[in-house]
């Protein structure tokens, strides 16, 4: 098979040089946009392991609540913690109590409960769905603050709430 620019050696050294010098500017770019996003994320405590650590001087505990559509949605134990890792925002039981721990005071919200979660927001009609602190809506939505000895709700509606199932009938 011939292909573009391999025929004469002249431009077949020129493209493999050319795709050489590519790769070598790609490879480069990729490493330096990881070490820098690392030296970013390093004191970010939503990035930070805490196993270990003895300088967590900011505690807080919150209760939260999920309903979805109208049905509750239980919040698992150990929600922010694997094996290898504790985060700052983690849960230890199916209660709804969350736990937030740091080296320092930051502004933890909702929303990052419920990134950490894996909870698909995505998937929810936000201009329906509501968050409530004490029983008072949010204007913040996903961004309100956790606050410690505060009681969240979060009263989500799925995109497809309402629309037709369109399973077929079983025979």
């Amino acid at each position: 098979m011939f292909w573009p620019g391999m025929g004469d050696p002249a431009k077949r050294r020129k493209t493999l040089k050319y795709l050489a010098i590519t790769a070598i500017i790609g490879i480069s770019v990729a490493l330096t946009n990881t070490y820098i996003q690392s030296q970013i994320k390093k004191d970010d405590p939503l990035y930070q392991c805490l196993n270990g650590r003895n300088d967590l001087n900011y505690k807080i505990s919150v209760t939260f609540e999920v309903t979805v559509d109208g049905k509750k949605k239980d919040i698992p134990a150990n929600v922010g913690i694997t094996k290898d890792c504790r985060r700052s925002i983690y849960t230890l039981t199916d209660d709804g109590t969350i736990h937030v721990v740091s080296t320092k005071k930051y502004p933890f919200e909702v929303g990052q409960f419920l990134w950490i979660w894996g909870f698909n927001l995505r998937d929810m009609d936000e201009t329906k769905s509501r968050i409530y602190v004490n029983g008072v809506e949010s204007p913040d939505f996903v961004h309100t603050i956790l606050e410690d000895g505060v009681h969240y709700k979060a009263e989500f509606v799925s995109k497809n709430e309402g629309a037709p199932s369109f399973t077929p009938p079983k025979n």
